[in-house]
C-alpha cells in the first residue's frame, strides 16, 4: 500500500524513513545517556552507607514508594502513569545537577535549565517516544493532574523518610530547620496524599523534639 504518490510530492521535499536499526540505535543512545544520572549525587545518604545517594536511585525508590502508597490515594490514579512520571522527572539533572529540595531561591531558573536538558535528552529518541516522555515530564512539573499530585507527594516524602531513618543527617549537615522542611513539603504532600502527610507530620514533630534538625 502506498501512502504517497511520488508525483504529488514537491521535488524539494525529502521524506526521511528511519530503518529499524537506526530506531534501535536511538533508543540505546537514550538509555546509555540515562546512565549519567547515576553520577548525580544528592544530599541524603542511603541507609547504612557512607556515601550520598544518586538521582537514579532516588527515582527508582520513589516509583516504588508511589506504587506502595496506592491504597492511600484519595482519588483513583493511573499508577502506571505516576510511575512513568517519577522515572523521568529528574532526568534533566544529567545536565543541571541536583539542588536540595529545601532551596528557596533560583527555582524558576533551575526549572528552565531542566526543560532545556530534558528536551535534549528526550530528543535522542524517535520523535513520538521523545514527545511522550516530554509530555510526562511537563505534566509532573505542572502538578495539576491527580497523577502529578500523587507523584509529587512521593517525591517530596522520600528525602524526609530517609532523614527520619538517618536521625536528620542531611537536615543537620545543611542547617535545615523543622519549619523550613514543613513549609517546603507539607503543601504538595497534603495535596497528593493526605494520609501520608498525617503520618509525616507527627514523625517530624518527634524528630524536632529529638534535635534532628539544623539551625
Amino acid at each position: 500500500m502506498r501512502f504517497f504518490d511520488e508525483k504529488t510530492i514537491p521535488s524539494d521535499v525529502t521524506i526521511r524513513v528511519l530503518s529499524p536499526v537506526k530506531i534501535m540505535q536511538q533508543i540505546i543512545d537514550f538509555i546509555l545517556e540515562l546512565d549519567k544520572l547515576k553520577g548525580v549525587t544528592r544530599k541524603t545518604r542511603p541507609l547504612s552507607l557512607d556515601r550520598y545517594e544518586n538521582s537514579a536511585e532516588h527515582s527508582w525508590q520513589i516509583a516504588l514508594l508511589a506504587a506502595s502508597l496506592l491504597p492511600y490515594a484519595e482519588q483513583p490514579v493511573d499508577i502506571n502513569k505516576v510511575i512513568s512520571m517519577l522515572l523521568v522527572h529528574d532526568i534533566g539533572e544529567i545536565d543541571t545537577g541536583d539542588t536540595i529540595v529545601y532551596a528557596e531561591e533560583g527555582w524558576e531558573e533551575r526549572k528552565e535549565a531542566e526543560l532545556v536538558a530534558v528536551k535534549r535528552i528526550f530528543g535522542l529518541l524517535p520523535a513520538a517516544q521523545g514527545d511522550a516522555f516530554l509530555a510526562l515530564w511537563l505534566e509532573f512539573e505542572q502538578g495539576e493532574s491527580v497523577e502529578a499530585r500523587f507523584a509529587h507527594a512521593a517525591d517530596r516524602a522520600m528525602p524526609v523518610l530517609l532523614n527520619l531513618a538517618n536521625h536528620g543527617q542531611s537536615w543537620r549537615e545543611n542547617g535545615i530547620s523543622h519549619e523550613r522542611v514543613v513549609r517546603r513539603i507539607a503543601p504538595p504532600i497534603k495535596a497528593g496524599c493526605p494520609a501520608l502527610w498525617r503520618y509525616l507530620e507527627q514523625r517530624l514533630l518527634q524528630a524536632s523534639a529529638q534535635g534532628w534538625f539544623g539551625a
